[in-house]
């Protein structure tokens, strides 16, 4: 498999308006102790459930015997916010000592920590780059940040990160679909992206906050199947493009913005027994084609009843439709 996004934790010191994922946000007392030992006791069991050997075949690239060429598969370790001291030291690292392990002897794999950057310094660059880390991508560069609402701002962080990147040695990287198809077996890389306008992430998608509070501006014309974090080839196993998304709880999607069911739980079995559980299955053979409108062919519902069933009404009242809706619609309606 090319990506794993793994999100280790609910926990983040921010509630941003923007977020795809309402569970996201500071929590305390009781209910900090529990989603923090929640995470301690899941993450040693699904890093233990990830596949054996983290490889894909890049059907892009071939060698001078025309076969596909292998290369090194990612971890993206993601949160909530993964660099908070009480993550950090109970989870995070944890996990990548296990991660280390298990992968030494296999090919291999690219560690990547998504952070909003204003937990970094130069103490946990030094950390995070001895534990094996091969990018930090700082993903909270955009204007729906709290004290980043001005591109001065945005500006400033980037300027107070980059001499520490350059400092630890590590080299930048130009966020985008195909620069992650690059052969970069060597690293380390630091990378700065958010959801800016023009990003590929930039009209948000309709879920969590940013459904809400009315501020994604994706329509029927955005279809986030197809798209950089969906559901597109995540079943095609030891290729480029496959991805699967896994919440904090170990619970495993075919896309970042998750399905209303999960397809199993990393928990109790094995991932390659999940995929296997469920290839075959048309509907997820449509995610996996990047058509979510024919998912309910084979059960009755035809791409018209589909396409009908992608309108909700925002808390504003106001009509909204996206592709994802219809998603979930069927999800909630059948059981197969």
């Amino acid at each position: 498999m090319e990506s794993i996004y793994y999100v280790l934790t609910w926990l983040c010191h921010r509630k941003c308006p923007h977020c795809y994922e309402g569970r996201f946000h500071p929590y305390r007392g009781e209910e900090l102790k529990r989603v923090l030992s929640d995470a301690v006791r899941n993450a040693p069991r699904v890093i233990a459930n990830l596949p054996a050997r983290l490889t894909y075949l890049d059907r892009s690239e071939s060698d001078e015997r025309g076969a596909y060429k292998e290369k090194t598969g990612r971890i993206i370790l993601a949160g909530g916010e993964v660099l908070l001291k009480s993550v950090r030291e109970q989870v995070l690292y944890p996990s990548l000592h296990q991660i280390a392990d298990k992968y030494r002897a296999q090919g291999g794999v690219k560690v990547v920590i998504q952070t909003t950057g204003d937990q970094i310094t130069p103490e946990v660059i030094d950390e995070l780059l001895r534990r094996g880390v091969w990018m930090i991508s700082v993903s909270g560069i955009d204007g729906y940040h709290r004290g980043l609402e001005t591109e001065s701002a945005r500006e400033a962080v980037r300027a107070k990160l980059v001499p520490m990147f350059d400092r630890a040695g590590m080299k930048q990287f130009q966020e985008g679909r195909d620069s992650w198809s690059s052969d970069l077996e060597t690293g380390p890389w630091y990378s700065f992206w958010g959801a800016t306008p023009g990003s590929w992430i930039g009209r948000l998608w309709p879920r969590g906050r940013a459904l809400a509070n009315g501020l994604t501006l994706a329509d029927m014309t955005d279809n986030f199947c197809k798209g950089w974090s969906g559901g597109i080839h995540f079943l095609d196993g030891k290729y480029n493009g496959s991805e699967v998304s896994i919440d904090p709880d170990g619970n495993v999607f075919p896309c970042c913005l998750k399905t209303k069911r999960p397809l199993g739980n990393l928990t109790e079995t094995t991932l390659a027994g999940i995929l296997e559980s469920v290839r075959g299955n048309p509907v997820y053979e449509a995610i996996s084609c990047g058509h979510p409108e024919r998912m309910g062919m084979a059960y009755g519902w035809s791409e018209g009843k589909f396409l009908s069933m992608c309108t909700v009404q925002l808390p504003s009242g106001k009509s909204y439709q996206n592709l994802c809706f219809g998603c979930d619609r069927f999800h909630e309606t059948l059981f197969f």
